[in-house]
């Protein structure tokens, strides 16, 4: 079954000002879109790897044929990067975690604080285009904050995604152009800690 681009959960402008709305349809539904259709192509001589979930896919990222690996990895990650991303923001967000996201970025981080400006400098650190990630490790059970570059998706190294920043120049650049330090700090202001405590609890499972 091919993969298919996900509905936005909200309208374009819902996360007006700190995103605008061209971004993000033009981000949604071209860029992602993009990322779709050649993973699709990417697959089509191979049904029985096509019938694989995507967070399957790259997660044996190392037993999908040499020949299109790559082309899985930047499409397949471009996929799934962008479907978590949609679903970690929304409208009326930001803030500080409670719960279980709390209590697992002060064990890693020491506070909520030290947490923001780790992913702020992974962020800024990445040179050219990437993501600044907050993820889960099944190995040490804790969250961990680090950087991918392209569309590279932690689940190729064994850990879970549960927030990330894309900090590729189409995700700002309408509204931000070359300041990306304006754009991430904005972006807190999108992030929807209700889904982040739901992937944390997936991924803990």
């Amino acid at each position: 079954m091919a993969h298919t681009l996900p509905t936005l959960p909200y309208a374009f402008a819902a996360l007006e000002p700190h995103i605008d709305a061209l971004t993000m349809e033009i981000h949604s539904q071209r860029h992602h879109k993009a990322y779709v259709d050649n993973l699709n192509k990417a697959l089509e001589s191979h049904p029985d790897l096509a019938s694989k979930s995507i967070e399957t896919l790259l997660r044996e990222i190392k037993s999908v044929p040499e020949g299109i690996r790559q082309a899985v990895i930047n499409n397949g990650g471009g996929h799934h990067n962008h479907s978590l991303f949609w679903t970690i923001m929304g409208p009326g967000a930001g803030g500080e975690p409670t719960g279980t996201v709390a209590d697992a970025i002060k064990a890693s981080f020491g506070d909520f604080a030290a947490f923001k400006a780790k992913i702020k400098e992974n962020a800024l650190g990445q040179f050219g285009s990437g993501w600044s990630w907050l993820v889960y490790n099944p190995a040490s059970s804790k969250v961990e904050a680090l950087k991918k570059p392209n569309q590279d998706s932690p689940l190729m190294d064994g850990l879970v995604p549960l927030v990330g920043v894309d900090v590729w120049e189409h995700a700002y650049y309408l509204k931000y152009q070359n300041k990306r330090a304006d754009y991430v700090e904005a972006w807190w202001n999108t992030v929807n800690w209700k889904a982040v405590e739901e992937n944390l609890a997936n991924a803990k499972k």
